[in-house]
C-alpha cells in the first residue's frame, strides 16, 4: 500500500506531520475520541492559515473520525481547500514519492460519500465525477485499487439513492 501523507517517511523531520501520524494511529487503534481531540488540538495550533500540507492531511484524517456526516463534510471541505494551496515543492520537501494530484481522488471521494450520506445526490455525483477525473493520478498499487473500488461503491450507492454507511468506509462504525 502506498504511504499516505501522515504515514510517509519524510524527507526532512516534520513534527506536525509526526503528531498527525501519531493521532491517526491512535484512532486506527480504536481511540477515536482521543485521536479526534489530538487532531483538534493540532488544528488549533496550526491555524486556518498554517502550512497547507498540515491542514490538508489533518482535516482529511479528522473527517474520518466523525459519525456525523455534516461534521465529516466540514472537515473534508477543509481538506480539499487546503490541498488547493499545497505546492509540489512542499510535497517534495515532505516526501519525494508523493504528488498533490494523487490527493484529489480520495478528497473528492470523501466529499461524494458525505454528500451521499446526507442525501444530496447531485453534489455527491459531482464529486464522484471529479474523483474519476483525477483517478489516473492514483498509483497502480493497493492504495490506488482501494480508492478506485470505493469510487465504484459510492457511485453505485448514489445510483440506488442509498444513504447507508458503506461497509468499507473508514472511520467509526457506531
Amino acid at each position: 500500500m502506498t504511504t499516505t501523507p501522515a504515514t510517509a517517511t519524510p524527507t526532512t523531520p516534520d513534527p506536525a506531520m509526526e503528531a498527525i501520524g501519531r493521532a491517526v494511529a491512535e484512532g486506527q487503534a480504536g481511540d477515536v475520541a482521543g485521536a479526534r481531540d489530538r487532531l483538534l488540538e493540532l488544528w488549533a495550533s496550526i491555524g486556518v492559515t498554517g502550512d497547507a500540507l498540515h491542514r490538508c492531511t489533518l482535516a482529511h484524517y479528522l473527517a474520518d473520525l466523525y459519525d456525523d456526516h455534516a461534521q465529516a463534510l466540514t472537515w473534508d471541505v477543509r481538506a480539499l481547500d487546503a490541498a488547493e494551496a499545497v505546492t509540489e515543492r512542499r510535497i517534495q520537501d515532505h516526501h519525494a514519492g508523493l504528488r498533490v494530484a494523487a490527493f484529489y481522488p480520495s478528497l473528492h471521494l470523501n466529499l461524494a460519500d458525505n454528500y451521499r450520506r446526507l442525501g444530496s445526490f447531485a453534489a455527491a455525483t459531482a464529486h464522484v465525477e471529479q474523483a474519476e477525473r483525477h483517478a489516473p493520478h492514483l498509483p497502480r498499487d493497493a492504495y490506488g485499487d482501494l480508492i478506485r473500488t470505493a469510487l465504484r461503491e459510492v457511485a453505485e450507492a448514489i445510483a440506488r439513492r442509498d444513504t447507508a454507511r458503506r461497509a468499507s468506509a473508514p472511520g467509526p462504525t457506531a
